[in-house]
C-alpha cells in the first residue's frame, strides 16, 4: 500500500531524527571516501564510500519528504538531467 511508503506515517520528531542520522552518515561516508582516495588502490574505497554517502544523503531527504514525493520531485523536467547524472 502507498501508506507504507509515505513518510507522513512517522511522527515529525522521528522524521527529523532519521533525517539527521542519514545526513550525517552520508556526510561522513563522503568525506571518508575522499580521504581514502589518496591511499594506494584507494579508488575502489572511494567509490564505495562516496556511493554509500550519496545513498544515505538521498535517504535523509526521503524521511523529510517521503519517497514518492521525492521521486516525483527528482524526475521533474527541470531536475531530470541532474537526477540522471547523479544516478549514473
Amino acid at each position: 500500500s502507498v501508506k507504507v511508503l509515505d513518510a507522513s506515517t512517522l511522527s515529525f520528531g522521528t522524521r527529523v531524527r532519521w533525517f539527521a542520522i542519514c545526513f550525517v552518515a552520508g556526510f561522513v561516508c563522503s568525506i571518508l571516501g575522499t580521504a581514502l582516495l589518496w591511499l594506494p588502490k584507494g579508488i575502489k574505497l572511494f567509490a564505495v564510500f562516496y556511493t554509500l554517502g550519496n545513498i544515505a544523503a538521498l535517504a535523509s531527504t526521503c524521511f523529510l519528504m517521503g519517497p514518492l514525493k521525492q521521486l516525483k520531485a527528482m524526475f521533474q523536467p527541470k531536475r531530470l538531467i541532474a537526477t540522471v547524472v547523479m544516478l549514473v
